[in-house]
């Protein structure tokens, strides 16, 4: 594993982790939360992810596709991430890096860090999606921003 193989962003967002939590086990919101503008819908929102859950999304990066995600790591309030791969025949060639919510309640909110970790990236495409790095960067940065104007919202 290379540094580049994981890429972590932090913001402290004012509001406790249930409602931050909450945003992030519903599919549904997600294209609510996506800094970078690649969620176009949830094929299984609606209901809260559990530890092994599925859910698809509808995805566009210059084309649209979509993508299957397992729930791989689940802890209530705290953490939750899944790990996506390509959908239909493209599943064994595309995919498998890991988006990561880490929730940690401090003084002053919940300091909150993404991850997304390409260390089981298949290796077709792990060279393509590396190069993705500073642009995945920027984007989780904005959905960590979205994040806490939804949840002051309210």
């Amino acid at each position: 594993m290379t540094t580049r193989d994981v890429v972590s962003v932090q913001r402290l967002i004012p509001a406790p982790p249930e409602p931050i939590f909450d945003l992030l086990a519903d599919p549904a919101g997600h294209q609510r939360i996506d800094g970078g503008g690649s969620v176009t819908g949830a094929r299984s929102g609606g209901r809260r992810l559990a530890l092994g859950d599925r859910f698809g999304m509808d995805m566009k990066i210059g084309v649209a596709y979509s993508t299957s995600n397992t729930v791989i790591e689940f802890e209530e309030n705290r953490r939750i991430a899944w790990q996506t791969l390509a959908g239909g025949a493209l599943k064994s060639l595309v995919g498998g890096r890991i988006w990561r919510y880490e929730l940690e309640p401090v003084e002053g909110g919940t300091l909150v860090t993404e991850s997304w970790d390409i260390t089981q990236e298949a290796a077709t495409s792990k060279p393509v999606v590396r190069r993705m790095e500073g642009m995945t960067r920027k984007n989780m940065a904005a959905t960590l921003e979205r994040i806490e104007e939804l949840v002051a919202q309210g």
